[in-house]
């Protein structure tokens, strides 16, 4: 048999798991996980910055839900990686980091570059791998993208040492890892099923609030399903916004307070209690919750609730309409609550539109957001990123496609948005994709900007020049 290296078998089994793109930023001792996985079909995108190699994978993971692959040099290029790593993980997106690192015989001589980036990396990672043979590579690998997707979605670190990427082995000594062709998603007790759809059905005042977990799940079907048949008005956290078309006749975003504040019952799938959800506060202390997450931890976290349910949120989602159907349920909502959410909804949306055609100099950022909303394919892919033009955006660009809206998320990591178009646009190359930008933001990773023109990816960036 052949002579392989770990480089080789690093390449082989991206390959083997899917993988159809790797960024990087190419450095020592890496190269070669970059020239192998050309060898095997893998599109290779090189960045100025490993932090916009990151963030670019992490939005590519998201878009096309599957782990972003990211590789770059021993010590300063591997920490470069970091702040997109770190807001990967908080996002729940998943990731597989090659972290490039001088050979195992000098760990702790003060070798070139030596840092200990497994203890760096592991408070922002699932998990931490460390190669210690070539043979295992395969294996480390195979389980380092079964993990990034398992459970909750999230990155994970694989130390790439010199001396085991060189490392040669007889290629029959590394055979591919047995992999299960499918995995079950876990589904919820029918009881406690029965008793959220209960609550639901007396509620006079309910609404669903909706975060990353039916994306990474692909619930959203299950969810528009579950919001046609009841009519419950629904939300959604910033990052999961087109999980449901927001132009859906019980989508009231500009209502979004008030909402939260006087509901009687919240059906919550798939989002944590953070600060971004004010650590549940917001909402009604009156209210019932009904709170659906795959991560065990994430139930009761920050905020009581009536149930939790442990679940896949497309599998909970199907269990409900299912309940709703074989119930008959009909809501106590009447068409009070949704007409009262209605009128919030069309008077404030009348004031923003006096701003929107604004005729000031300079131009408001409402009017500049709405120039560009007008331009806007229905399906276009939006980045936004700073802090004023964020806030704005926010308030005027709808989303309609699920996936199709990226912004910082839960970190507030500004220089995110060249880097999530420069992915998304990889993503999906059909598609328009549009990063909207303070100034401040937009000079944090502009130097990709270089890659965009590199890679002949034509992305449009539209930057609002606030003095940031």
């Amino acid at each position: 048999m052949p002579k392989v290296d770990g480089s080789y078998l690093i390449a082989r089994t991206l390959k083997e798991e899917g993988a159809d793109c790797l960024f990087y930023l190419m450095g020592g001792p890496n190269y070669e996980i970059v020239n192998n996985s050309e060898d095997f079909g893998i599109r290779t995108v090189d960045f100025r910055h490993e932090q916009a190699a990151a963030m670019a994978a992490h939005a590519y993971a998201r878009i096309k839900r599957t782990p972003g692959v990211t590789t770059s040099a021993s010590g300063p290029g591997t920490l470069n990686l970091l702040t997109g790593i770190y807001n990967a993980f908080i996002d729940a997106a998943p990731m597989v980091t090659l972290g490039g690192a001088g050979p195992l015989r000098d760990v702790y001589r003060d070798g070139f570059q030596e840092v200990d980036l497994p203890n760096i990396f592991g408070p922002v990672s699932k998990s931490v791998i460390r190669p210690t043979y070539p043979a295992r590579m395969p294996e480390h690998i195979s389980t380092a993208f079964r993990t990034a997707m398992s459970d909750r979605p999230g990155p994970v670190y694989v130390e790439c040492n010199e001396d085991v990427l060189y490392g040669e082995v007889d290629e029959s000594e590394a055979e591919s890892p047995t992999r299960a062709s499918a995995v079950s998603p876990p589904s919820a007790d029918p009881d406690k099923i029965a008793e959220a759809v209960k609550i639901l059905s007396e509620a006079e005042r309910p609404i669903l609030l909706a975060g990353s977990g039916p994306w990474w799940s692909g619930a959203w079907d299950e969810l528009q399903e579950f919001v046609d048949r009841t009519g419950i008005p629904f939300y959604t956290t910033p990052i999961a916004r087109g999980l449901i078309p927001e132009d859906h006749p019980v989508s009231f975003p500009a209502a979004r307070s008030t909402a939260f504040r006087e509901t009687d019952a919240v059906l919550v799938v798939g989002t944590r209690f953070n600060w971004i959800m004010t650590f549940g506060r917001r909402i009604s202390p009156q209210a019932k919750i009904i709170q659906v997450d795959v991560h065990a931890g994430e139930i009761g976290h920050n905020r009581s609730v009536d149930i939790g349910i442990v679940a896949d949120a497309r599998a909970a989602m199907q269990q409900i309409n299912s309940e709703v159907s074989r119930s008959g349920m009909k809501s106590k909502s009447t068409s009070g609550w949704v007409e009262y959410l209605r009128d919030i909804e069309n008077n404030r949306r009348e004031r923003s539109e006096q701003l929107e055609n604004s005729e000031q100099v300079p131009i408001h950022p409402l009017r500049l957001c709405k120039e560009l909303r007008e331009v806007m394919d229905r399906d276009a892919i939006l980045t936004v990123d700073g802090n004023e033009i964020l806030h704005y955006g926010r308030q005027s660009i709808p989303t309609y496609v699920p996936g199709h809206r990226l912004n910082s998320g839960a970190t507030g990591c500004m220089g995110v948005g060249l880097p999530f178009a420069i992915g998304a646009k990889l993503a999906k190359p059909d598609k328009q994709v549009v990063s909207l930008h303070g100034d401040g933001s937009l000079g944090m990773n502009i130097q990709d900007f270089d890659t965009a023109v590199r890679y002949n990816l034509p992305i449009l960036v539209v930057v609002s020049n606030n003095e940031g």
